[in-house]
């Protein structure tokens, strides 16, 4: 028994599921449910719909080129297989699925994490233009009141020096 891909969303087709469609030219479609039928009747294309593989894979939402997927690939070639080759087969497979999994677990990591950076950034960003929504009138009170007084400071002495240099007196 064989499990076959969707034609339109390339979801499992398990023995006993799905629909088959057969074209003038003989080409064959297997589809994993009636909603995949319709749509490839419909003449969507699975490329610009969201739900399906083919989207995920353009968008960049899933990994898209690896070196496991070459496991996948159909072979019309077929083989003897006797008991030790078989369970080879079977160990190998379990291994090429983990280390699959593995690299796209880390893949969308990765995409998670520069999407977490981006969002950081827009926030500062907002955060700064709306930094007047945000502060209090009286957050800045300390701040403002050394300011004058370091003006005043600054004005006082400045009348002093203008009276010392109108009455003629130098003094230090």
């Amino acid at each position: 028994m064989r499990i076959e891909t969707c034609y339109f969303c390339s979801s499992r087709i398990y023995p006993g599921h799905g629909i088959q469609f057969v074209r003038n030219d003989c080409k064959v479609f297997k589809f994993c449910r009636s909603k995949c039928h319709a749509a490839f009747k419909k003449k969507k294309n699975p490329r610009k719909v969201k739900w399906t593989k083919a989207y995920r894979k353009t968008v960049g939402k899933e990994l898209a080129v690896d070196p496991s997927f070459e496991f996948e690939k159909r072979r019309h070639l077929p083989l003897k297989y006797d008991r030790t080759t078989w369970n080879k087969a079977i160990e190998a497979m379990k291994k090429v699925e983990t280390i699959k999994q593995k690299r796209q677990n880390s893949y969308i990591m990765q995409r998670l994490r520069k999407g977490r950076e981006l969002e950081t950034e827009r926030d500062v960003k907002e955060v700064q233009r709306d930094l007047s929504l945000i502060k209090s009138p009286a957050a800045g009170l300390k701040e403002r009141k050394m300011e004058e007084s370091v003006l005043d400071d600054t004005r006082e002495s400045d009348e002093e020096m203008e009276i010392i240099e109108d009455g003629g007196e130098v003094t230090l």
